[in-house]
C-alpha cells in the first residue's frame, strides 16, 4: 500500500463532531427524563394498591391488573360516575372555549393584519400587555366579576376566564399566519367578482388553516390542564373539571395511587391524540407559516 493511499485516507477521515454528540446525548437525556415519569405511571396504574406501596419498589408488578381502569370508566360506580362527569365537563370547557376562541380571533387576528386604523399598532400590542403578568395576579379580581356576574359554580365562568388568557396568544400567532399569505390572492380574486368575505372564506382560510389548527391545539390543552381557576371557582362536585376531580383521590389517611394514576393517564389521553393526529400541522405553523413571501 503506497504512501499516497495513506495519505488519501487520512484526508478522507472526517473528524468527530463534539458538539453534534454532546447535543445527541444531552436529547436522550432530556428524553429520559420526559418518559421515564410516564411510564412509572402507567405502571403504577396497573398495579395494585399494596403493590403500589412495596418497598422497595418495583417497576413491573407481579399481577398486572386493569381494574383501576374498569372502575373510573364504569358508570355503574360511585367513582365511575364521578370519574365520567369530570371528564365530560374537562371536554365540554375545553371544546368550548377553543371554539368560541378560534371565531373570536380569525377575524381580530385578519383585521390586524390586512386594516390600517389610528392606533392599531398600540392596540395589538396591548393585547399582548396581559401576558406580562402571572395568572395569579388576576385571580382575586377575575373571581369577584365573576361571583358579581352570578357566575361561579358554572363553567361559564371558566370559559370567559381562559378565552381572556388563551385570545392574545391565538391573535398574536395568526396575525403571522395572515402577514405571509400575499395580498395579491385576495385582490385577484376581488377582480374575479369575489367580495372581500369570499375571498376570505375561499382563500385565506384555506392557506392559514395550519395557523388555526396550531391555535386551536394551544387554546384546548391549556384549558384542559389548567387547576387555579378551575379550583378557586367551582366547588361544586357536579361542576368540577378532571384537574380539580383528580384529588378526590387523595385521602385524610390514605392517598389510591393506582387509581390516581390511572385517572391521571386517562386525562392525558385526548390531548396526546389530538397532538398525534394533527402533529403534521402543529409542526407546520411553528415553523414555516401558511405561505412564504
Amino acid at each position: 500500500m503506497t504512501d499516497a493511499t495513506f495519505s488519501s485516507r487520512a484526508i478522507t477521515k472526517r473528524p468527530i463532531d463534539w458538539w453534534r454528540w454532546s447535543g445527541r446525548v444531552f436529547l436522550v437525556f432530556l428524553l429520559l427524563f420526559t418518559v421515564l415519569p410516564m411510564v412509572w405511571m402507567v405502571l403504577t396504574s396497573i398495579k395494585t394498591q399494596f403493590a403500589a406501596m412495596q418497598y422497595p419498589p418495583q417497576w413491573w408488578p407481579a399481577e398486572p391488573t386493569l381494574q383501576n381502569y374498569a372502575r373510573l370508566l364504569d358508570p355503574s360506580n360511585s367513582v365511575g360516575q364521578e370519574f365520567l362527569r369530570y371528564f365530560w365537563n374537562s371536554f365540554y370547557v375545553a371544546l368550548t372555549t377553543t371554539v368560541i376562541g378560534v371565531v373570536v380571533a380569525v377575524p381580530a387576528a385578519y383585521a390586524f393584519s390586512r386594516f390600517r386604523f389610528p392606533g392599531r399598532t398600540f392596540l395589538f400590542f396591548s393585547v399582548l400587555l396581559r401576558n406580562m403578568f402571572p395568572a395569579v395576579v388576576f385571580l382575586m379580581p377575575l373571581f369577584l366579576l365573576m361571583r358579581w356576574l352570578g357566575l361561579v359554580n358554572t363553567h361559564g365562568s371558566l370559559i370567559l376566564t381562559y378565552l381572556t388568557f388563551g385570545l392574545p396568544l391565538s391573535i398574536w400567532l395568526l396575525k403571522g399566519f395572515y402577514d405571509n399569505i400575499p395580498i395579491q390572492l385576495e385582490q385577484a380574486a376581488r377582480i374575479d367578482g369575489a367580495t372581500r368575505f369570499q375571498a376570505f372564506i375561499l382563500i385565506v382560510m384555506p392557506l392559514s388553516s395550519p395557523g388555526i389548527i396550531a391555535t386551536s391545539i394551544f387554546s384546548f390543552i391549556g384549558a384542559w390542564n389548567e387547576y387555579v381557576y378551575a379550583y378557586t371557582f367551582l366547588s361544586k362536585q357536579e361542576s368540577m373539571t378532571l384537574p380539580v376531580g383528580i384529588q378526590r383521590f387523595f385521602t385524610e389517611f390514605a392517598t389510591d395511587w393506582p387509581g390516581l394514576m390511572a385517572a391521571t393517564f386517562l386525562m392525558s389521553v385526548p390531548v396526546v391524540v389530538l397532538f398525534l393526529v394533527l402533529q403534521k400541522y402543529f409542526v407546520r405553523a411553528l415553523t414555516e407559516g401558511a405561505v412564504k413571501n
